[in-house]
């Protein structure tokens, strides 16, 4: 009886796993199928179930997308409420550098064309991201960066419009759905009748 209790935890604890990395595995190939023939690269965010995010972006991986950041240490991202406090994208940017090294990947997000431009009057910017642009506005801050650096564009990008945001040739699209809405799939786990008996 007890080692019948043990397997069907053991089965209980394996099928959550399964099921829940399978999902945003799936989903995240969904969203990479729907971009073939660009060369655009789906990236998830840090929206990961609390304890579980190596699984879930392992789980990305699997799916072929790509991994933006595992937390706060691999990259800086300045992001729309630091500008504010700082006064500024160029004084955001100056903080920043007091607190990384300088081997740290620096990206600003941009929530308007003319920051666009703005970020990039500022040395040292590896990556922006641009924030709620239309596919129309994206393929227009894509051509003014012309290259200087890498582009990524995020917020509500769903599978309906993603393909139009991949086409406007920006590197990266950031989904946050492929982690904080992806369902579990039902998968069962049946065992073969060769437990020992007791």
């Amino acid at each position: 009886m007890q080692y019948e209790r043990f397997v069907h935890l053991d089965q209980s604890l394996a099928l959550n796993f399964i099921q829940r990395m399978s999902g945003v595995a799936t989903l995240t190939y969904t969203y990479v199928s729907a971009i073939s023939g660009t060369e655009t690269r789906i990236l998830d965010t840090r929206k990961t179930i609390p304890g579980w995010r190596a699984l879930d972006k392992y789980a990305v991986r699997i799916g072929g997308g790509y991994n933006h950041r595992m937390g706060l240490y691999d990259m800086a991202l300045i992001k729309d409420n630091h500008i504010a406090a700082a006064g500024g994208i160029y004084q955001a940017i100056a903080l920043c550098r007091n607190y990384i090294s300088e081997n740290t990947p620096l990206e600003v997000e941009a929530d308007t064309i003319q920051q666009v431009i703005e970020i990039l009057e500022c040395p040292g910017v590896q990556r922006i991201m641009f924030d709620n642009f239309t596919p129309i506005q994206t393929r227009a801050a894509v051509e003014l960066v012309n290259g200087r650096c890498e582009t990524e564009t995020s917020g509500g990008i769903n599978l309906d419009t993603i393909k139009a945001y991949a086409e406007t040739g920006v590197d990266y699209i950031s989904v946050g759905a492929l982690t904080h809405s992806a369902p579990a799939l039902d998968i069962s786990l049946d065992l073969d009748p060769w437990l020992p008996k007791s």
